[in-house]
């Protein structure tokens, strides 16, 4: 099984800006949050602990109780280019109908990209050992990162275009779990 966790609340995420590359500090009331996480893990033995090197991802973990075993840069959040810092509201102001599942952002990734990213993610996790990726497995992974990497992933995951991650809203500290229902992946749980 793998159990993604969203990163708590930062200045930017309340505000609703976009934010991917940007290395922001969770807010304080994040930081708060992100300390309650840990009773919502549970005492569940996680075979692994991999966190985006983004600041606010390693935070959440750590303040959650985790130890990050190992980060990965393709687990950072998509590159929003040019729509770095904007909202939506702004970008559509000069771009009207623009929706970032569909038309990607300029100077930074589309779909399909941050898609490819996290196809190597679950590879990785399959190659070593796969005990989180194979039916019956024994213990968890759990992938500490973005909102809308993780909504990628998850969309791969289930076998779907990775721009279908547009339909897994993932709030701050939001934890999903991805599994098996015999030899079929699914999602096991969705907490957002």
């Amino acid at each position: 099984m793998i159990w993604i966790v969203r990163h708590t609340d930062t200045e930017w995420s309340v505000s609703l800006r976009h934010t991917g590359r940007t290395d922001l500090p969770l807010s304080p009331a994040g930081r708060d949050e992100a300390g309650r996480l840990g009773a919502r893990l549970g005492r569940e033995d996680f075979a692994a602990v991999i966190c985006s090197p983004l600041r606010r991802a390693r935070e959440t973990a750590e303040l959650a109780g985790l130890v990050c075993t190992r980060e990965d840069a393709d687990l950072e959040e998509w590159d929003y280019g040019d729509y770095e810092g904007r909202t939506t509201a702004e970008i559509r102001r000069d771009h009207p109908g623009w929706d970032m599942w569909r038309d990607g952002t300029p100077g930074g990734e589309d779909a399909a990209a941050v898609g490819a990213r996290v196809d190597r993610v679950l590879a990785r996790l399959a190659d070593t050992g796969g005990a989180a990726t194979a039916p019956g497995g024994a213990r968890p992974v759990v992938l500490v990162a973005h909102a809308h990497v993780l909504r990628v992933l998850t969309a791969r995951w289930l076998g779907l275009p990775a721009a279908d991650g547009a339909l897994f809203a993932l709030e701050p500290g939001g934890i999903g779990r991805l599994g098996h229902e015999r030899e079929r992946r699914v999602l096991c749980a969705w907490d957002s």
